[in-house]
């Protein structure tokens, strides 16, 4: 059986505006693990954050759609969750894709 060995410490990476991958908001604590690639092409950044937010989208016109929705409040505390990190994914997104657009010389 093999030996297991614990991980090396973690070092926080240390934001630098000219980094090539940035972290999403939503990561759980103070040590990301999901990032954007900032230098993707726009169209894929734009087609990641239209994904999450449309998605978002679809499930809150489906829910509007019910006649009434009954639930604790700790179901729909976690559904607003459900419901905020996509979204929170989206614009990050979208932030990355505003500073590209703002950095391109204007013609």
């Amino acid at each position: 059986m093999p030996t297991l060995h614990p991980d090396p410490p973690y070092e926080k990476p240390i934001p630098h505006p000219k980094s090539r991958f940035m972290a999403l908001t939503s990561n759980c604590n103070d040590m990301p693990t999901l990032f954007v690639d900032t230098h993707a092409p726009l169209d894929i950044l734009t087609e990641a954050a239209s994904y999450r937010i449309r998605a978002v989208t679809q499930v809150l016109e489906n829910l509007s759609m019910r006649g009434s929705v009954e639930c604790d409040s700790t179901i729909l505390s976690d559904f607003a969750l459900l419901c905020a990190i996509p979204l929170r994914d989206g614009c990050d997104v979208l932030d990355v894709i505003g500073r590209r657009l703002r950095a391109m010389p204007s013609e």
